[in-house]
């Protein structure tokens, strides 16, 4: 199966960790996510994080191609906690230490009251394996987030834990992945 994965754009509350916050995106974020979807693949269907960044820009691409758009819950960001809607700068005024500690291991350390690292890939890895038996062999367009981007980019790549939050993906991105069979990731050749 064939999927493109979309972050959402920019955002009215700016930088920092979004998670579960449910923010608009700006005239910015949908004019990032326009130009990505320009070329318009050949999507089956869409499927979104519920979400308003990513919903909203997927309702309206749904709409204009035609396709059908199916919310998936399970798709949502990374529940920060109390670290949530803090940008990185203040949290090194406050938290450096886990901070540091976050960005070395993000499986290792969950922020206070935030969703662990391991439940997040187990949820956006089951709904995955729920689309690729509902959806075997098409071509879908997943409305998404930085974080589960970042964690099906880390294994299509091979890499370990640790290097999760290494991996870039800027507002309005769009990267093609494969999912085989056997349920492994990887980017196409």
């Amino acid at each position: 199966m064939i999927i493109d994965l979309l972050r959402h754009g920019e955002t009215e509350q700016g930088g920092g960790l979004r998670g579960s916050l449910d923010d608009a995106l700006t005239d910015q974020g949908w004019a990032q996510m326009r130009a990505a979807t320009a070329s318009r693949a050949p999507w089956k269907r869409l499927i979104s994080s519920p979400l308003q960044r990513c919903a909203r820009f997927a309702e309206m691409l749904s709409g204009q191609l035609g396709v059908p758009l199916q919310l998936e819950p399970e798709l949502q960001e990374l529940h920060f906690g109390e670290w949530e809607g803090r940008s990185a700068a203040a949290l090194m005024e406050t938290h450096a230490q886990e901070l540091g500690q976050f960005w070395a291991d993000p499986y290792a350390f969950t922020p206070p009251g935030g969703e662990p690292v391991e439940a997040f890939e187990a949820r956006v890895l089951r709904a995955l394996a729920r689309l690729q038996q509902r959806y075997v062999g098409e071509h879908l367009l997943l409305v998404t987030h930085g974080g589960v981007m970042r964690l099906l980019l880390a294994r299509a790549r091979g890499l370990p834990r640790e290097q999760l939050l290494q991996v870039e993906v800027g507002h309005g991105a769009l990267v093609r992945l494969v999912l085989d069979v056997d349920g492994q990731w990887r980017e196409p050749r």
